[in-house]
This record gives structure tokens, sequence and C-alpha cells, in this order.
């Protein structure tokens, strides 16, 4: 058996580390509401950089009369797009390099074309989020997408350090279906809890609630849940700031947090079970979820607590992306036919 080609393996974790760049910068983009600093795509009003001296802003609004020129904003979505694409860059040459390494034994070849597929559609969803205004259901949709680039990235990761090496057997009491079962509840689970964070954001409801342990004094506040959680709004208008009353914003706020709690009741009882296996690195799994999940949670109240501080809320969306990477990987570790199984 071959190991895995040095240059793929060092290349996979210049992007993994280059996917945590994209996914801090783009949730800062966003939550500092520069998603829209270039009105335009893929340059930023007609130009590859922001522009900066007085005559090219003057040009700039003179072609984009309805958004004026805010250079900071503009380069944040600028280096976020420039980090994007050397990401994408990344993982086309992975993808494009596999063709030589597709007959070796355990290389996962259909792995790094899914993972190209992705990023390319990632790359569609973020010209998306700009000529479409901000439309929340693109927003949430290329925030889950950075989400699992960086779990296939991470899991690809997994994949090619294990080329070339005997895979020692999963030392389990449990029956292994049972556990696959657990992690894919978990992992299910978990992907709810991001889309409502994400939708959340992307109507600009973070702050609709203002007070903890209640919603702005109350236990069960007016809520508007077909507006809140309405998928059909048309594409045009710019969201830039939410289109939703406050009763809508409130619905989606409390979910986010009743799903919170179920979530993390459920993680316990999973990492539980996983504890109580005689294999350590499911035990490494266990430990890593509860402490990622403990992260979050703290993070998600003090983001109420103190009204949304900025640098709060990008450490909240990047352990959310942080807490699904490793779902991923555990469901993979799990499902794995590499992954064999002695019971004790």
């Amino acid at each position: 058996m071959g190991s895995a080609p040095n240059w793929v393996v060092k290349l996979a974790l210049v992007a993994v580390l280059t996917v945590c760049s994209v996914i801090i910068l783009g949730s800062w983009t966003r939550l500092a509401d520069a998603g829209l600093g270039c009105p335009d795509w893929p340059g930023c009003y007609g130009q590859l950089i922001v522009p900066q001296t007085a005559e090219e802003i003057q040009l700039a609004e003179s072609l984009y009369p309805d958004s004026p020129v805010e250079v900071g904003k503009g380069w944040l979505e600028m280096i976020h797009r420039y980090l994007a694409t050397i990401l994408g860059f990344f993982i086309l040459v992975i993808a494009f390099g596999s063709w030589f390494y597709r007959r070796r034994l355990y290389y996962p070849f259909k792995h790094t074309q899914l993972l190209l597929a992705v990023v390319l559609m990632q790359g569609a969803f973020g010209a998306w989020t700009v000529t479409w205004k901000l439309w929340p259901q693109i927003v949430t949709a290329h925030l889950f997408g950075g989400f699992i680039t960086a779990s296939l990235l991470s899991i690809l990761m997994l994949r090619l350090s294990r080329m070339g090496r005997q895979v020692r057997p999963l030392r389990l009491q449990d029956r292994r279906i049972s556990l696959c079962f657990w992690a894919l509840i978990g992992l299910l689970l978990t992907s709810v809890q991001i889309f409502l964070g994400g939708w959340m954001s992307a109507n600009y409801a973070a702050l609709a609630c203002s007070d903890l342990p209640t919603c702005n004094g109350q236990w069960w506040p007016a809520m508007n849940f077909a507006e809140g959680f309405n998928l059909s709004q048309t594409i045009g208008p710019n969201y830039l700031g939410g289109l939703m009353d406050g009763e809508g914003r409130k619905a989606i706020h409390v979910i986010h947090r009743f799903m919170a709690i179920i979530l993390g009741i459920y993680l316990i009882l999973m990492a539980r079970k996983l504890w109580h296996q005689p294999e350590a690195r499911l035990h490494f799994f266990a430990g890593l979820i509860m402490v990622l999940f403990t992260i979050q949670f703290l993070l998600g109240l003090a983001n109420v607590y103190w009204h949304l501080p900025l640098p709060v809320a990008v450490a909240h969306n990047f352990g959310g992306a942080c807490l699904f990477v490793t779902m991923m990987c555990l469901n993979y570790f799990l499902f794995s036919s590499r992954s064999r199984v002695s019971y004790e």
C-alpha cells in the first residue's frame, strides 16, 4: 500500500488553514454589514480593487448611484473574495493532481472531485449573494457551503493520513450500527442548529431578543413564525439590514435558543455513550464535542448579553463550523469501510 503523495498532504493542510481564514473573514464581512461593500461581482465597482482616489470613487458612484463607496467595507469584501479564490485554486490543483493517483489503493479520488464541485458551487453562491443583494436563502446556503467545504477538507486530511497505514480496528462495547445512528442524528441536529443560526444572521434577528433567559422580558413573546420562516422571499429587494418585522425576527431567535438546548442535551447523551466505549479515539471525539459545544453555548449567551460584539459573533460563527466539522469527522470515522470493528 502506497502512502499519500507528500505534496497533496501539504497542500490539503494549507487548504484547511485557508478555509478557516475564509470562514472567519466571511463571517466578519457579513456581521460588519460589508456583504455589499462591492455592489458587483467579481470586481468592485467595475475594478479589480476597491476605488481609492477621488476620481475613482466619483466614477464608481456614477456607475452605481445607489451604492456609495465605503472603502473599508469594500476592502473587507474584496479580501474575502481574494482568499476564497486562492482556496478554490488549491482545491482545483488537488482535484486535477488526483487523476494521476486515482488507481492507488485507498486514494480518495472521488472525494477530491466532490470537493471541487462543492467549491465551484460555493463560488456561485458567493456571486449570487452579491447580485441577489443578500437574499437570505443564498446567504444561509453560502454559510452552510463553507462549513461543508471545511468538513470535506478535514476528512480528506484524515483519509490521506491513513493511506499506506494499517488501520487499527475500533474496539466497541455497543453495536456499531447503534453508534452510527447516534452520530448521524447528532449531525442532523447540529445541521438544523447551524441553519437556524445562519437564517437568524441572514435576517438580522440576532438582536431581536435583548435579554436572558427571557426574550425582552417575556418567556414566550409575540412571534410571527409564518414570516420568520418564510422560505419563499422574493429575489430583488436589498436585504441589507433585513426586511422582517420584529415578531418574525423574534420567532427565529427564540427557536434558535430552544434548539441550542435540545442539541446540548442530545450531545451530552451521545458523548456519554461514546465515552463508555473502550476505544480511546471515541473518547477524543466525546471530549472535543463537549468542549466545542460548551464554548459555543457561552459565546451565544455573550452575544445576547453584550448585544452582538463583532469579535464574539465571529467566534460564535467559527465555533459552529468547528462543531460541524467534528461531527462530520465522527460520522466518517464510524461509517468508514476501513474502520473495522472488534467487540469486547
